[in-house]
Formats: C-alpha cells, sequence, structure tokens
C-alpha cells in the first residue's frame, strides 16, 4: 500500500526528486494515523480506495506545510513562484476528512454544549 499511496503523494505534492524521500516519510506518517482513525473492525483493504487517497492527500498536506509560504526565485530568465502551504494543507485534510469520513472514528473532538 505503501508504494501506492507515495505513488499519488507525488503526483498531489507535485513533489521534485529532491523531496522525495521526505514524502515517502510523510506518506509512512499518514498512513499509520489513518490506520489508527479507523474504527473498529475496519480494515484498510475494506476502504481501500478511500484509504489510499486520503493517506496520499494527508502525506501531500504535510509537503506543502513543511514548504510553508515559502518563494521559489530564478533570476536568469525570471521565474517567481509564491505558495501559500498553510491553505493548500488545509484544502487536502479536509478532502481527506471528507472521504474517510464513514470510515473513520472521530478525531476526539467534541462541543458538549455552551451555556449562554
Amino acid at each position: 500500500m505503501h508504494e501506492e499511496i507515495l505513488t499519488l503523494a507525488e503526483t498531489l505534492s507535485g513533489a521534485s526528486e529532491d523531496e522525495t524521500q521526505t514524502l515517502a516519510l510523510f506518506c509512512t506518517a499518514a498512513e499509520a494515523l489513518w490506520r489508527r482513525r479507523l474504527r473498529g473492525g475496519v480494515t484498510p483493504e475494506e476502504c481501500r480506495e478511500a484509504f489510499l487517497c486520503a493517506a496520499a492527500l494527508e502525506a501531500a498536506a504535510a509537503m506543502a506545510q513543511s514548504r510553508g509560504g515559502a518563494v521559489h526565485f530564478t533570476a536568469g530568465d525570471v521565474s517567481v513562484t509564491e505558495t501559500d502551504g498553510g491553505q493548500t494543507a488545509a484544502a487536502l485534510r479536509r478532502e481527506a476528512e471528507r472521504l474517510m469520513e464513514p470510515y473513520a472514528a472521530g478525531d476526539g473532538f467534541a462541543v458538549l454544549g455552551v451555556r449562554g
């Protein structure tokens, strides 16, 4: 499963060759995260497509976050690229959550009530 997740994450993140090793680590962590989040009795194989996509999205989000708001610049033939890693990462994680909603246990956050 790891190789499939990595392949998807490479596409989603646009990782360069220099970033592949880091992305592979993010994929390992993302796969472990989603395995822990599965509801009791649900296996990754039962929700294979959603699991693969969610883990790849999570890894791509981590890669985007690690890049931060970095600005890439080239002086010869001028090329400037600005990225907003935080917004991209949040959007990717929302999509992963949406895909895994039927299979994952809650993340432990709940609002029980507010007295006003």
